[in-house]
């Protein structure tokens, strides 16, 4: 089944995405430089994960624990 389809895939992915992009706009900010199209999706989520990472971080080990427990 594709995460598409199922909510709590969808959710994973999307904060994978965030942490990921979180992480290589912290050590290469280079790459996300640009602000529109589709590279500027990458940016806004490493926004997302900049401003809100204690939100972030808590999502991340609620799904981690849903995960590996249901």
């Amino acid at each position: 089944m594709s995460a598409l389809f199922n909510f709590s895939s969808f959710v994973v992915v999307l904060l994978l995405t965030i942490c990921t992009c979180t992480y290589v706009k912290g050590k290469a900010p280079y790459l996300l430089n640009e602000r529109t199209g589709f590279r500027g999706l990458f940016w806004k989520f490493a926004r997302v994960g900049e401003r809100l990472s204690p939100w972030v971080s808590i999502a991340c080990m609620f799904m981690a624990f849903s995960v590996v427990f249901f």
